[in-house]
């Protein structure tokens, strides 16, 4: 029932049992029988949790900062008594603040005084009232900091985000969602807020990346791969996770454009209907969104009242919902599926998507998402062949050149291999360009023969 490697297996769920007749114990039973990888729970399916992260998303997704200091943090009010819109100099170190609860509540206006670059002695000259302020309320606390660093360092927040700043000042916008919530919702904040870290957010400030991200594609992505608090009711979106694993898809530029319009509709619509109700909420909207969604699937003909009623007239959840609905639909599309996909149809083609974006990066072909920023040079990330691949030589779409020399072959179909779990000869032939069926077959041997491979029935390798 168990055994050591990455195989297939065979999972018999109990269908019926019948007593026999005579005398005895026996039963005749029958069995649903599902083959493919057993997870530990003792189900076979999207194995969402084998996903590897990839480096098209890398260096854009982070939690918000951390100021471990109180003071830092202030009113509208002291803002002003600080200097901000009377010394026009106070708006380089005195920021907007957006905490995670304000993006799906009602939100409040903050501030927080930030200083990162700056040493005491400067802040000093240039903002004497800024700084007296956080000497007098966070010097103290920090004082009693357990951490040395962050005791020295005590005018600067405990973790500044200063590794990520670069990826966010290049864009006038990004894409945050909070990180433990209900709903998994993506909204654009402007890049002159500083977010919590109770949020987390995307240095990406295209519309098109928005409305992906809203799709249930990643959405049920997300809800899988992601942890969950309390007795199973709040799902936590995990970076590393939800998105650096995330697969996005690969459309045409039509098909961009489409989802860039959708991205910019879903996020100026909720915010039209907030400005218009400032009592309304996204949590509320969302809310009465699944509620409706909920009658449509069991066709109970039940309609919305009293509170339920007033929030689909204020949020216009008919629109709402017509537009994730395009959205949906736009998204399958992108990634040439069918458009009523099941959740765990969708999960699956994820995960296999994934896989085959992780032996693309392998060969050294990356999909980055912002390229200018990721990738400014222009040539993709070097292989484990050690070769540098571009983009413009990747001339069969899926395949990776064939290495020249015996020892880059062999470490290309041992990744290969470890990637996939089993796979045929020709599995593996068919991922590489210029490469020939009798000479994988002798690198398979090979590594069966060094122990780095298991023989399988059928011409098929694990690894």
């Amino acid at each position: 029932v168990a055994g050591a490697g990455r195989h297939e297996g065979r999972l018999l769920t109990l269908e019926s049992e019948e007593k026999t007749e005579g005398e005895g114990e026996g039963r005749i039973v029958s069995f649903e029988e599902r083959r493919g990888k057993i997870l530990a729970n003792l189900q076979t399916g999207a194995d969402v949790g084998s996903a590897l992260a990839l480096q098209a998303n890398s260096g854009l997704c982070t939690r918000g900062i951390m100021l471990f200091g109180q003071g830092f943090a202030i009113s509208p009010k002291r803002a002003e008594e600080l200097g901000l819109g009377s010394l026009p100099e106070v708006s380089k170190v005195i920021r907007r603040y957006q905490k995670g609860r304000d993006l799906q509540n009602i939100p409040e206006e903050r501030f927080v005084i930030d200083l990162l670059g700056m040493q005491p002695d400067e802040v000093a000259d240039r903002f004497p009232r800024v700084f007296q302020h956080v000497y007098e309320t966070v010097k103290p606390e920090r004082d009693q900091n357990n951490r040395k660093s962050r005791r020295e360092r005590w005018w600067l927040f405990g973790e500044a985000l200063a590794p990520f700043r670069p990826a966010l000042d290049s864009v006038q916008r990004y894409i945050a969602t909070v990180e433990t919530s209900k709903h998994r919702i993506f909204s654009f904040l402007d890049s002159d807020v500083l977010p919590d870290n109770k949020l987390v957010v995307f240095a990406i400030e295209r519309a098109e990346f928005l409305a992906v991200l809203s799709s249930k594609m990643h959405v049920h992505w997300a809800l899988k791969a992601g942890a969950w608090i309390g007795f199973g009711n709040d799902p936590v979106y995990a970076k590393s996770d939800c998105f650096d694993t995330f697969p996005f898809p690969n459309g045409t530029p039509e098909q961009t454009e489409r989802l860039r319009d959708l991205g910019e509709r879903l996020d100026a619509h909720r915010k039209a209907r907030q400005a218009e109700h400032p009592k309304l909420t996204l949590t509320q909207m969302y809310n009465v969104l699944e509620r409706l969604r909920e009658i449509e699937a069991t066709g109970s003909g039940e309609v919305l009242e009293g509170k339920e009623k007033t929030i689909y007239e204020q949020g216009q959840i008919g629109l709402l919902k017509d537009l994730h609905d395009h959205i949906d639909a736009t998204v399958a599309d992108a990634y040439g599926w069918p458009a009523d996909l099941s959740d765990e149809e969708i999960l699956e083609r994820l995960v296999q998507l994934n896989r085959e974006r992780h032996l693309e990066e392998i060969g050294g072909k990356v999909r980055w998402l912002r390229p200018d920023y990721q990738n400014p040079s222009g040539e993709s990330a070097a292989s484990k062949t050690g070769e540098l691949v571009y983009e413009e030589d990747e001339a069969v779409e899926g395949k990776h050149p064939w290495p020249k020399d015996l020892p880059q072959q062999m470490a290309m179909v041992r990744a290969v291999l470890s990637d996939l779990g089993t796979a045929s000869v020709k599995d593996v032939q068919k991922l590489f360009r210029h490469s020939q069926t009798k000479t994988i077959r002798e690198r398979l041997e090979t590594l069966a023969t060094l122990g780095q491979a298991e023989r399988l029935a059928g011409d098929r390798y694990a690894a």
